[in-house]
């Protein structure tokens, strides 16, 4: 970890604890890694406390600093005061529900971003805020909770493959928001994994069960959308602002992240749309099938009504009816109505209404 004066991230004299950090109950303990690297050499520390201070850097090297779990108060807190950084950074941090947002505090870059995950157990899209610090020759990175989408990115950096360890810390930052993008593309292959059969299962039979899951789906596309959108703004701020910590040549990558992004978003309301359309085929089908049910009914209902008016016309009390005293008059009249009953069935079938 390289001294804190050359770096230029003395604490500001104005630091202070953040009024609203979580209390030490709900406080766990912090994992912090440490990368160095260059195109020389490479070397991954774990720190046992954010008091432990590594080596500090020889010049030409980037340190990577990752903190998975920010809810370790006295962790971030004293890397915070290590690095001097902002009491809104603070704040920012250790509220996970930031939006994803770039704030330039001359010293550093600060940026927020939700980073997606498809959970096996709860079989749906889960989001976890990444902080991203950026200084000179320096990352640091602020994780919830373990676990990542960076694991390729560390294997790229330990052996030495492409042109990672080759750049600067600003290089880090676009492949560490190239990876988080890219992991947008799987967590929306997984959501979309479920439409399609969900659709056919829609056609052949609407139940209320699938019309919960639809809605279900449109509640996760939309929190998916809620994550991946504000990332564009934020890239496109990169590109925009003039700033020292972006190379032009790092700046060209960041313009090609801001294409994946726009196709991430293309994607997700290829969704929604197809979704919106899923509503609307359950809809049909519900109605196609009460539709049905009503065509079954009027034709029943059809059938009988020549069929009761024989039976109310035989229903009347008049002594002088010509076949009350006949002998056959009973079977007759039972004869007739079946015959009525089979010629509007054979009439129906004709014309095609059943």
């Amino acid at each position: 970890m390289a001294d804190v004066a050359r770096r230029g991230l003395a604490p500001p004299e104005n630091f202070r604890k953040d009024p609203g950090s979580p209390s030490q109950a709900e406080a766990q303990r912090a994992a912090i890694t440490v990368i160095t690297y260059n195109e020389a050499g490479y070397e991954r520390k774990t720190l046992k406390s954010a008091e432990e201070r590594a080596a500090h850097a020889r010049p030409g090297e980037v340190t990577w600093i990752n903190v998975d779990g920010v809810r370790d108060v006295a962790a971030w807190e004293a890397i915070a005061a290590q690095f001097g950084l902002h009491p809104l950074t603070l704040e920012a941090m250790s509220h996970p529900q930031q939006r994803p947002k770039l704030e330039d505090y001359d010293r550093y870059l600060f940026i927020v971003v939700k980073m997606l995950s498809y959970g096996e157990k709860s079989q749906r899209a889960e989001a976890e805020q990444l902080s991203i610090v950026l200084a000179e020759n320096l990352v640091i990175t602020f994780q919830d909770r373990p676990g990542d989408v960076f694991d390729a990115l560390r294997e790229t950096l330990e052996t030495g493959k492409g042109r990672a360890r080759k750049m600067g810390a600003d290089y880090l930052v676009y492949s560490l928001l190239d990876a988080v993008v890219d992991n947008y593309f799987t967590v929306c292959e997984k959501v979309g994994e479920k439409i399609e059969p969900l659709q056919e299962e829609l056609i052949v039979n609407p139940s209320p069960r699938a019309l919960r899951e639809i809605q279900r789906l449109r509640r996760e596309i939309l929190f998916v959308r809620r994550s991946v959108w504000p990332l564009r703004e934020v890239i496109g701020g990169i590109e925009r602002t003039e700033t020292r910590f972006f190379a032009e040549a790092t700046e060209l990558y960041m313009r090609d992240l801001y294409d994946h992004t726009i196709q991430a978003m293309d994607t997700i309301e290829t969704f929604r749309d197809t979704l919106s359309s899923t509503v609307d085929i359950y809809m049909s089908s519900i109605s196609n099938r009460l539709n049905e049910i009503m065509k079954v009914l009027t034709i029943i209902a059809t059938i009988f009504i020549p069929l009761t008016f024989v039976t109310s016309l035989y229903g009347m009390n008049f002594h002088y009816m010509p076949e009350l005293s006949w002998r056959w008059g009973y079977p007759a009249v039972l004869l007739a109505m079946l015959v009525v009953a089979v010629g509007m069935l054979a009439y129906f079938r004709n014309k095609r209404w059943m």
